[in-house]
């Protein structure tokens, strides 16, 4: 009876050591499986704010190019801030490439995402001012120049005007015309007549009136005889004159002219050959305009007498 009760105890005790062990086993894997279940559930929730994070940073890397293409256009504060920006989006890509980055780091992360926003939308803001006021200085810019071409094109069109009146008002005026047909002889006698087979010569004579303006010195005088064919008597050569284009002349005269002086002019238009009948007009031009005017006729010779 004792032996038999001895054996018995002694496997109790056994079954209830290898039920002990088999629970602790249970237990453990149990606490084992639940722990691998949290870490990765942790895992898959880091994993998730990770993408989170990263599309994020991807937006606001996306604002920080946009704005890099101007980049090397500014100064001052703008490159400043452009400048802190860069930098920002260096330290956030650096922290983000961690192969195990934990949560304080995506924390950290996210935080500097929204500095990093934060300076992006102060950047285009002052941006926006900055070319605002460009263009307000662009625009007043090409006012100021249009105002200076347009007062430079009136100083110009003045300046012209100017030098056209005292061209003008420099030109000469010839008055009292007087033209006589004569006969002068070898012996140097002289007779007037309109007798177109006596006369052989036209004197002209005029006086060029005071000119404050014109300065002493030689001046040149163009003298143009019209026929009463309506040709030019001689053969001169031609000029320019300002209103009635290419002229040709029948004489050249240069005069001594004294500054606010009065001039008297007399010239003789010699012929060869005899003049015909009708009436002459002789015209005086200086500096290329007409400065004054003169007409004679000559009548048809009556034989012999």
């Amino acid at each position: 009876m004792s032996v038999e009760s001895s054996g018995n105890s002694s496997k109790i005790i056994i079954a209830i050591l290898v039920v002990a062990i088999i629970g602790s086993w249970l237990y453990f894997n149990s606490s084992r499986s639940e722990l691998v279940k949290q870490n990765d559930v942790k895992i898959s929730a880091i994993d998730s704010s990770l993408n989170l994070v990263k599309s994020e940073f991807i937006a606001a890397s996306a604002k920080v190019d946009s704005l890099s293409t101007i980049n090397t256009q500014l100064t001052g504060d703008l490159k400043t801030k452009s400048d802190e920006i860069l930098a920002l989006k260096s330290n956030i890509g650096s922290i983000l490439s961690k192969k195990n980055a934990t949560e304080k780091d995506l924390a950290q992360a996210k935080k500097m995402i929204e500095e990093l926003n934060s300076k992006i939308s102060s950047l285009a803001t002052d941006l926006a001012k900055a070319q605002a006021e460009n263009k307000q200085l662009t625009t007043q810019n090409q006012d100021l120049t249009s105002q200076n071409t347009n007062l430079n094109s009136n100083l110009t069109n003045t300046t012209k005007e100017k030098e056209r009146i005292q061209d003008i008002a420099s030109t000469l005026h010839a008055s009292t015309f007087n033209i006589k047909p004569l006969k002068i002889k070898e012996d140097g006698s002289e007779k007037q007549t309109n007798n177109t087979r006596k006369a052989n010569t036209l004197r002209l004579t005029f006086q060029i009136d005071r000119n404050k303006i014109t300065p002493s010195g030689s001046q040149d005088l163009y003298v143009c005889v019209t026929g009463p064919d309506g040709k030019i008597v001689g053969d001169g050569g031609s000029f320019s004159t300002r209103e009635d284009g290419q002229r040709a002349y029948s004489n050249k005269i240069t005069v001594q002219y004294e500054q606010n002086a009065v001039l008297p002019v007399s010239y003789d238009i010699k012929q060869a050959s005899k003049l015909a009948e009708g009436d002459y007009k002789i015209e005086v031009y200086n500096n290329g305009f007409k400065i004054g005017e003169g007409n004679t006729t000559m009548k048809k010779s009556i034989w012999p007498f």
